[in-house]
């Protein structure tokens, strides 16, 4: 297995909001933030049905979100 994540040079910057530094720090003691962020980023994109059964990023789910209460 290979390992899938960036150089520490090459790493996107992802900056959080101090509430969710004190959640990640409060609820998850002793876990590295990248690990909580990564997990909850997964959750939230099956969640959102934006991820295959196998974890891939399904075709067709980025860019525009549709319209709330219009008819087609």
């Amino acid at each position: 297995m290979t390992d899938q994540t960036a150089p520490p040079s090459r790493r996107p910057l992802l900056r959080v909001t101090t509430r969710t530094a004190e959640i990640i720090r409060r609820c998850y003691p002793g876990q590295r933030p990248e690990d909580v962020m990564d997990r909850a980023m997964r959750m939230l994109a099956t969640a959102d049905g934006k991820l295959t059964p196998d974890g891939r990023i399904k075709r067709g789910t980025g860019g525009r979100v549709p319209r709330q209460g219009r008819r087609p």
